[in-house]
């Protein structure tokens, strides 16, 4: 996955609590296999209309926003199925970054391994956060050494844990967690008992 150090750009607002893997993205639209191609399905429900025609008033169907980099989220963000697509249907739209108050355990996991950043800030720094992004002209940065949020008018740091900051920051998905211990892996396979089952050809 690609490394992630500073992020800058539009922040697109979602104030609204409690939205779940399945409004992020529904289950008719998880017949893939691959992670692309989530993106134009994201929030599928609220912008489209019942003829299924783009709801002007939808905010990601606000000109302004489509090219926007962060979203700025309500309470409990991704709660509901584990469903990996929802992440993938955000990261595929664009989005690089979603800061709310709080997200759900496994949706905040599964951003994090695909390197999308979920950022926790308290509710009042996301209501200054939300009254920011609802004018898009305002830039948004975002800097994971630092662990700081930035606006115009507003500054607020964030909690990581040290790994996944890691992970993220070096672009280590598990696969690359793997292989870069390779070395390791191969030296104990060769010093364990030859009785034992190995885990090389």
């Amino acid at each position: 996955m690609q490394p992630v150090t500073v992020i800058s750009g539009r922040a697109a607002p979602l104030p609204l609590a409690n939205v779940d893997t399945d409004q992020i993205i529904p289950k008719q639209f998880l017949k893939r296999v691959e992670r692309s191609g989530f993106g134009e399905f994201l929030f599928f429900d609220w912008a489209a209309d019942e003829e299924g025609e783009p709801d002007p008033n939808f905010v990601l169907n606000v000109a302004a926003y489509r090219d926007s980099v962060v979203l700025v989220a309500g309470p409990n963000f991704g709660s509901g199925s584990s469903r990996e697509h929802a992440p993938w249907s955000l990261q595929d739209w664009g989005f690089r970054a979603i800061v709310a108050p709080s997200f759900a355990d496994i949706f905040y996991t599964n951003c994090t391994k695909i390197g999308l950043l979920p950022i926790v800030l308290d509710i009042s720094e996301i209501a200054a956060l939300t009254t920011i992004a609802q004018q898009p002209d305002n830039t948004v940065t975002i800097d994971l050494e630092e662990q700081t949020v930035k606006a115009p008018g507003f500054s607020a740091l964030f909690e990581i844990d040290a790994f996944t900051k890691r992970c993220l920051t070096d672009g280590l998905d598990e696969i690359a967690l793997t292989l870069d211990v390779s070395d390791d892996i191969d030296t104990f396979e060769t010093s364990r008992s030859q009785h034992l089952p190995v885990t090389r050809a």
